[in-house]
């Protein structure tokens, strides 16, 4: 009796713990962050090495491979640069853009 109720306690501590580590929509699991922080940082590193992005401070975030760009640059060619730059970085499934053309100021 006792070996049974061992065992049942070890198989709620393994199914705890596995529900603990799973996703869901909305969370990530620890491997799917740590992978979407490599992408983050990999995405930031070609955009800043890029010559025609690098004076921009371009935001980066990423959920489960898609990435999300924000922020302020000078020309929409420049919008076109920065989704190419990010579609091109390996574990980027998709880029969502929302980056904004800065008006210039009346003078």
């Amino acid at each position: 009796m006792e070996k049974m109720r061992n065992g049942f306690l070890w198989l709620f501590l393994l199914v705890f713990i596995v529900a603990g580590c799973a996703s869901t929509r909305t969370t990530q699991s620890p491997g799917e962050y740590v992978d979407d922080s490599v992408i983050t940082s990999r995405v930031k590193t070609r955009l800043i090495q890029d010559q025609a992005l690098k004076a921009f401070d371009i935001g980066v975030e990423t959920f489960r491979g898609d990435v999300l760009l924000s922020g302020f640059v000078d020309t929409k060619d420049q919008i076109d640069r920065a989704v190419t730059v990010a579609k091109q970085v390996p574990g980027v499934k998709s880029v969502r853009n929302s980056l904004v053309v800065k008006k210039e100021k009346a003078g």
